[in-house]
């Protein structure tokens, strides 16, 4: 009790003086002020200035009039200082729980971004720099969100459990997702109309391409066709699209290979890049997903959902039992 009287004298006086004062020497010098108290700790301007510049600097960037910019900026610095409270708060709970992060962690955890990434050890130095941050500065960063990822799994995710109705019910409720799609490898031949092009020239391309239907209906093969007319002076373009979802598809297209089979092409279609022939050189057909292949993955979007929930309230009980003072 002695302690915290003690913390709330210092808090006291460096409100009154709107500043902390530092010196090397005998003068003192005003440089930061206070902006926060969270219990027996404070959160000064100059932490709040690094959450925000960042959001600041890209704000300027994207050329907003004044008015609106700084409206921005005053939600995003509430936004900022809320945020920094409940990361006092939490870091207040892992100290109370003893909660700490050991050196090879730290550095399993920094190994696993650097592979994600695929990063050298050199790559994250530099990116690092770019942010104006170096790597002590950043491993510091890393082991303040993994002491919080242990206090939420302790404080919040320990208590949740996902019940096998709730993973069905998920299931029912989003059985599109579910469903089983098929995926189109792709070919085409296609000759590109640009927009100087007359009616009379698109006429005369759209003939051509009918021509090369007509021979395509005859039984001789794609890839021959398309080779020819590639080698002449029309110069159709022959490109292996790839796998394409029925959805990823242009409208024309869709229309196009509808009830069409593996083996098969599509009439001369009028498409924005011009009139082209599709061939279906193989259709993939994925069954339905069972309940079983997907509860581990609803198991992880309800497990996500429930977290968010539960730490809201978490932190607003931790908040509404702790001494929160905001200076304005």
């Amino acid at each position: 009790m002695h302690k915290y009287n003690k913390i709330l004298t210092l808090i006291f006086f460096l409100i009154l003086s709107g500043s902390y004062a530092y010196s090397g020497t005998n003068s003192a010098e005003v440089v930061d002020r206070v902006v926060a108290v969270v219990n027996e700790e404070i959160i000064s301007l100059s932490e709040l200035s690094s959450a925000v510049n960042p959001y600041a600097e890209r704000m300027k960037s994207l050329g907003y009039p004044p008015e609106k910019e700084r409206e921005m900026l005053f939600k995003v610095r509430e936004d900022m200082l809320e945020q920094l409270i409940n990361q006092k708060l939490t870091d207040q709970e892992s100290k109370k729980y003893s909660i700490s992060v050991s050196e090879k962690e730290l550095d399993n955890a920094i190994e696993r971004v650097k592979e994600v990434n695929h990063y050298t050890d050199e790559d994250l130095r530099s990116m690092l720099a770019k942010e104006g941050m170096s790597m002590e500065g950043y491993r510091n960063k890393v082991k303040e969100h993994l002491i919080r990822s242990k206090l939420l799994n302790f404080a919040v995710k320990s208590k949740i459990i996902i019940t096998g109705d709730e993973i069905k019910s998920y299931y029912n409720s989003n059985i599109e997702k579910y469903r089983g799609e098929k995926t189109y490898n792709l070919k085409n031949m296609v000759k590109r109309v640009g927009l100087s092009v007359s009616d009379g020239e698109k006429q005369n391309i759209r003939s051509k391409m009918e021509e090369i239907y007509n021979k395509l209906k005859m039984g001789q093969i794609f890839e021959d066709v398309g080779k020819e007319y590639a080698d002449s002076e029309f110069d159709v373009k022959n490109l292996d699209l790839g796998m394409f979802k029925y959805n990823e598809l242009s409208p024309e297209i869709q229309e196009a290979i509808k009830g069409l089979k593996a083996g098969d092409f599509t009439k001369v279609v009028e498409t924005e890049v011009g009139y082209q022939i599709v061939y279906i050189e193989k259709i993939e057909e994925k069954p339905d997903k069972s309940l079983e292949e997907v509860t581990p993955e609803i198991q992880d979007i309800l497990f996500g959902e429930v977290v968010e929930r539960k730490f809201e309230s978490w932190i607003g009980d931790l908040r509404q039992k702790s001494h929160i003072k905001v200076i304005k």
